[in-house]
């Protein structure tokens, strides 16, 4: 806004040192979030499916099962949405757990679109619920032109490419040629296989 009005007045810049990350799907893509918050000094609570395996990790001060959504809710300043959509997870973000969020949190997408109840993370923006989203997947894609997402001043939209680099495709292919090729060939475990009973 001050570029746009060529405006120099200075402001405060807010820090993201001392705040609490909270991560919901703290799986590979949550874990390396945490890895980030850590070296920027954020605190870091979690959420997943079975908290007993980040019990030990460096990165979280504290990692809750499903059932306690409104806990990391609470204590985050920035809650990353990082989950799988599955059965267990679609509208898991719903306005309930949004109205648990402070004030001053803002909402962040990696996930799945589904997983957050889009309508009522637009009005808990547009009343002041929440203080910004930053949204790399919508519930539906491309987002329609009639969204109020693209309205809202409080939001950072992208278009579902967090993974698109100019590298991506390069880094894929060899990881599934020099990897799970080598593997499947041996007969031995693939790594990243998905399990089908839980849905990723």
């Amino acid at each position: 806004k001050n570029k746009k009005a060529k405006d120099w007045d200075r402001y405060d810049v807010l820090e993201l040192r001392g705040s609490t990350m909270g991560i919901v799907g703290y799986g590979d893509i949550g874990r390396a979030c945490a890895k980030l918050a850590d070296a920027y000094g954020m605190k870091v609570v979690a959420l997943r499916r079975n908290p007993k395996k980040s019990m030990y990790d460096p990165y979280v001060a504290k990692v809750y099962g499903q059932e306690d959504l409104n806990q990391v809710m609470e204590q985050s300043d920035y809650i990353v949405v990082a989950a799988p959509l599955t059965d267990d997870t679609e509208g898991l973000v719903s306005a309930d757990a949004i109205s648990h969020a402070k004030s001053d949190a803002v909402l962040i997408n990696v996930g799945r679109g589904p997983i957050i109840d889009e309508e009522a993370m637009i009005a808990a923006l547009q009343d002041g619920t929440l203080k910004g989203a930053a949204m790399d997947v919508t519930t539906v894609e491309p987002l329609p032109k009639e969204s109020a997402l693209w309205e809202l001043e409080n939001v950072l939209l992208s278009p579902h490419n967090m993974d698109k680099t100019a590298t991506f495709m390069k880094e894929a292919t060899e990881f599934f040629v020099n990897e799970n090729l080598q593997r499947f060939v041996r007969d031995k475990d693939l790594l990243n296989a998905v399990d089908a009973k839980i849905g990723y």
